[in-house]
């Protein structure tokens, strides 16, 4: 028997890349066991007894599952993981040692002993089945775009990464623009208005101390950072992270951040600030003047010209008020583990209906999105679309609408959603796939 040789595939978007530029311990790629099973066993965590962790409703705390394998990475001792794709919600397997219990104890994740004669088992099922062992091989080096003064709201990746216990370094503006994102290997963006807008915020609070704090604190970033205005300030951020990706980086965004960075892009050299905003016309006509070439997700979007409506254009698909307590669901795609192994790993969870939650950003209008985007999840309704996944150069992006999983409107001004009364959150876990994605070890091509 040969060995099974399988391409690793985004739907729509081509082949994962080899890097070129080097990310800091970036793994690259990925590395798909579909060998002979005494191969398999030789390239499992351990030749003694290993870990499983169920990801399935099993699971005592789903979201701490994903700390714990990231600790596991993190050992000195050198230890690999596997991702079991389809398997059981998504299966970890670690490998077994006294610690490795402690700690599963210490932090409350389920796992079960698992002896190599039912681990090689396991491997010839998947084999067989639409599933794919993943091979986890270092962990990434993560940090958060995220202003160092706190703003009147709370971010769902902090949180997720706090309670995983998950280390990550804040960047911020001047960080980007120094180039110091080349140093992680998973950048998240946190809710921010790439367009200078302030988070077009200005109808509702432009009188509050906040937000006048807030555009006093962008305006003079901007003046010291070489900028005549925030927004192009902002832009120049906004293309500094695109570098990022195209060299190789893992870029992950929710609510605001989605949208709001292809609006810039596509809206360089143009002003479509309301004047209100930032005391300045706005360019005339320039809606047909949007370049699209230069946006990664969305196309053919028209911007909001209102400096009372709380949107940017109208890629964003609005909610009514009366939908608050509807008990709405979006759907996760299910994917070919061995041909459409990446988008396989960011929809991994333990069911594929998942409740809404708003934002600023809510979910996206399908008719904005490329078509070269890959659709993760879509709904509620349609020509709806929640979650979406795509390659650029070297480095892939992916967006996820909606500001926290577990509070369906999250106001300005309300207290951060307490993840341990959420400890099986679907919604968090697909922020928490998103960060292993990284760890997947680069497989070496066949010619």
């Amino acid at each position: 028997m040969k060995n099974r040789k399988f391409e690793i595939k985004t739907l729509g978007a081509g082949p994962l890349r080899q890097p070129g530029r080097k990310i800091a311990r970036r793994a690259g790629g990925l590395l798909i066991l579909a060998l002979l099973p005494a191969l398999l066993l030789a390239a499992s965590p351990g030749r003694g007894q290993n870990l499983l962790i169920p990801m399935d409703e099993t699971q005592r705390d789903h979201l701490k599952a994903y700390g714990l394998t990231y600790w596991a990475l993190q050992s000195p001792r050198g230890f690999q993981a596997e991702w079991l794709l389809n398997y059981r919600g998504g299966a970890f397997v670690i490998m077994e040692a006294p610690q490795t219990r402690r700690q599963a104890d210490l932090v409350g994740v389920s796992y079960e002993v698992l002896p190599e004669s039912r681990l090689q088992a396991l491997h010839e099922l998947i084999l067989e089945e639409n599933m794919e062992t993943v091979v986890l091989e270092k962990p990434p080096k993560v940090a958060v775009y995220a202003p160092p003064d706190k703003d009147p709201w709370d971010d769902a990746v902090m949180l997720a990464l706090d309670y995983a216990d998950i280390p990550y370094d804040q960047i911020w503006d001047p960080d980007v623009l120094a180039g110091r994102t080349f140093s992680y290997d998973w950048v998240h963006l946190h809710h921010e208005d790439f367009t200078g807008q302030f988070g077009k915020f200005y109808g509702n609070y432009h009188g509050a101390p906040w937000y006048k704090q807030k555009v006093r604190r962008f305006t003079e970033a901007a003046r010291q950072a070489g900028f005549s205005t925030v927004s192009a300030h902002k832009l120049a951020v906004a293309k500094a992270f695109v570098e990022y990706i195209r060299a190789g980086g893992f870029l992950f965004a929710m609510c605001s951040a989605t949208d709001t960075l292809d609006i810039a892009l596509a809206a360089e050299g143009l002003d479509i600030i309301p004047h209100p905003i930032d005391g300045s016309p706005m360019t005339p006509g320039f809606q047909a003047k949007l370049n699209f070439s230069r946006t990664l997700v969305f196309q053919n979007f028209r911007c909001s010209t209102d400096a009372f409506e709380y949107e940017h254009s109208d890629i964003d698909v609005k909610v009514p008020n009366t939908t608050l307590s509807s008990g709405e669901y979006f759907t996760l795609f299910d994917f070919s583990a061995k041909i459409d192994t990446v988008p396989a790993m960011l929809v991994q969870c333990h069911t594929s209906r998942i409740k809404e939650f708003r934002g600023q950003t809510t979910a996206f209008r399908r008719d904005k999105v490329k078509d070269s985007v890959v659709i993760l999840a879509k709904g509620p309704g349609p020509g709806v679309v929640k979650y979406v996944h795509g390659n650029f150069g070297q480095g892939t992006f992916t967006f996820l609408a909606g500001h926290d999983p577990e509070d369906y409107a999250h106001l300005v001004g309300e207290e951060p959603t307490e993840l341990s009364l959420h400890k099986n959150s679907p919604g968090y876990r697909l922020i928490l796939n998103n960060i292993l994605f990284p760890a997947a070890k680069k497989r070496d091509r066949r010619t």
